[in-house]
């Protein structure tokens, strides 16, 4: 059987990204949220790509059993596909579904006036972090990978528009320009530096190093400005409590200011494995 060319498969996928999205846009926050989060548990962890979250969770919990494995790999599956129902309902949850904790963080670089650097992590519904700085009156810009497909782009801007009022910066040359060029004019960035990069430098995550992007350690140097670390954690069901850690100080060290980074992400994670995004190679094999 003929396999499908890369445009067709990529036009079959922005059609399913469509019907989604208008799916759970028309039922309420609750119902798109449980009825993604049980797909997701139904049909992920048979996917192939499960294989890269059991190896990551063998090495970075060694002493779990097989059981615990697969529980923990269920519940990262529920969160996903929460996250994809919750997608059209951002500016909802933000607005009346999140405990914010350290809003006096806000409140004083908001009196600052910038530049601002927020950094977190994929934990719980990630979304919502960009979303919250910007309801308390920060106009943040976020910085994104741009998706494999181009076709289902619109969708994701579409998604993080309320977390982002001063716009998207796709990664990449252009994009660190335009980030440049924001800092200098005291803007606010909020990203997420939890993934691999593979030109990055090897910072220690679970005990082991893993390649990391260290841009924005090199631009709180720079612009001589504190990183707020932004926690996202999923309570029950489509609530959440979102906390914005003291700023981290800035240090020349770039590698200093990654690991301390890195630890946070890790704590964090370990608080709660089931909200991280374990699908994505963080590490070498």
């Amino acid at each position: 059987m003929r396999l499908l060319s890369k445009s067709r498969r990529q036009s079959l996928e922005a059609i399913a990204a469509r019907l989604l999205w208008g799916l759970f846009a028309a039922l309420p926050l609750d119902a798109a949220s449980g009825l993604a989060g049980a797909v997701g548990r139904l049909v992920g962890p048979h996917l192939k790509v499960s294989d890269v979250a059991r190896r990551n969770l063998a090495g970075a919990f060694p002493d779990w059993d097989a059981a615990r494995i697969e529980a923990t790999l269920r519940e990262v599956w529920d969160n996903m596909g929460r996250v994809a129902g919750e997608f059209p309902h951002i500016a909802t949850i933000s607005r009346d579904r999140v405990e914010v904790v350290g809003g006096e963080v806000l409140d004083r670089i908001k009196a600052a006036g910038g530049p601002g650097l927020f950094v977190s992590a994929h934990l719980a519904n990630w979304e919502l972090s960009g979303a919250t700085v910007c309801g308390w009156g920060i106009p943040v810009a976020l910085v994104y990978r741009a998706a494999n497909n181009p076709h289902i782009n619109e969708f994701f801007a579409r998604g993080r528009a309320p977390s982002a009022v001063a716009g998207q910066i796709a990664k990449g040359p252009e994009g660190a320009r335009e980030i440049m060029a924001m800092l200098k004019r005291r803007g606010f960035l909020g990203l997420l530096v939890d993934q691999k990069m593979n030109d990055g430098i090897a910072v220690p995550f679970f005990g082991r190093d893993a390649m990391t992007a260290p841009a924005v350690a090199r631009f709180a140097a720079r612009f001589g400005i504190g990183i707020v670390p932004v926690q996202v954690e999923r309570l029950r069901g489509a609530r959440f409590r979102i906390t914005f850690h003291q700023p981290l100080p800035t240090d020349a060290d770039t590698l200093a200011t990654m690991t301390e980074i890195n630890r946070l992400f890790e704590e964090w994670i370990r608080a709660r494995p089931g909200q991280w995004l374990w699908l994505h190679r963080r590490w070498p094999d």
